[in-house]
């Protein structure tokens, strides 16, 4: 199964305004991805849109959002129950520096519907940290019912080896690279024994599967309930699927 777990869309400022929930959704198709991830930064609030259109594109969404910890640290915290990812996107905007979004400056943060219909416009500067450290955030998470992958560890900027200078333990389901060996400045890095993974990171259509990997694992195996509206995954089975990736 084509997974890719670490894709943003119109909501971060960063993103392309034409990368809403249902472009991300086409171009994840095309791409031939089954299993799809929307982390924008610091939010979820596309997520709804998402997950009511994911069936139309028979992809196995993951909600969530790339949060940037107290030491600027990116974690990727994926959720597969749309409600827990929304209570768990109520606490993370109580913690986000409350610094006003200068659209001209930084970007739009629209959120928009199933039609790309705008619903509304995110106040706070989403690029800014939240109030709650790299040591922490990874239980706080796991008590919302989520998972959680430190993001682009072996990139130069708002990544663990950037901040941090070395991978520290914690209840990573696995560590996301851009690219693969992990190598951070000409070294290779020592990552803990982690199940490695690369994603998109997608900020543009064109980026759309452009990092996806291969995940072993069938989807009825996958599936915990498609009773909500969307193909709900069985977290559990996705961490032990993460385990026995191979690079």
């Amino acid at each position: 199964m084509l997974a890719d777990l670490h894709n943003h869309t119109c909501l971060s400022p960063c993103g392309s305004p034409e990368l809403t929930p249902k472009s991300l959704l086409e171009s994840g198709a095309a791409a031939g991805i089954k299993l799809m991830a929307i982390t924008d930064h610091n939010s979820s609030l596309n997520c709804p849109t998402f997950a009511k259109l994911s069936s139309k594109y028979d992809i196995i969404p993951i909600f969530g959002m790339e949060a940037n910890t107290s030491e600027d640290i990116h974690i990727l915290c994926l959720f597969s129950n749309l409600e827990k990812c929304m209570a768990f996107n109520e606490y993370a905007y109580s913690l986000l520096t409350p610094f006003l979004n200068n659209p001209d400056k930084t970007g739009e943060q629209d959120y928009v519907d199933e039609k790309d219909n705008l619903i509304g416009k995110v106040d706070y500067y989403l690029m800014n940290p939240l109030s709650i450290s790299i040591n922490n955030i990874g239980n706080k998470v796991n008590e919302y019912g989520g998972i959680v992958i430190p993001a682009h560890i072996d990139r130069s900027a708002c990544s663990m080896m950037s901040q941090l200078e070395k991978i520290i333990d914690g209840p990573w389901a696995a560590l996301e690279c851009v690219h693969l060996p992990a190598v951070y400045n000409g070294a290779p890095m020592n990552t803990l024994n982690f199940p490695l993974i690369t994603s998109s990171d997608a900020h543009y259509q064109e980026h759309v599967g452009r990092r996806s990997f291969n995940l072993n694992i069938k989807r009825e195996e996958l599936i915990l309930s498609s009773n909500k509206g969307y193909s709900e995954v069985n977290l559990d089975v996705l961490v032990r699927a993460l385990s026995k990736h191979s690079n």
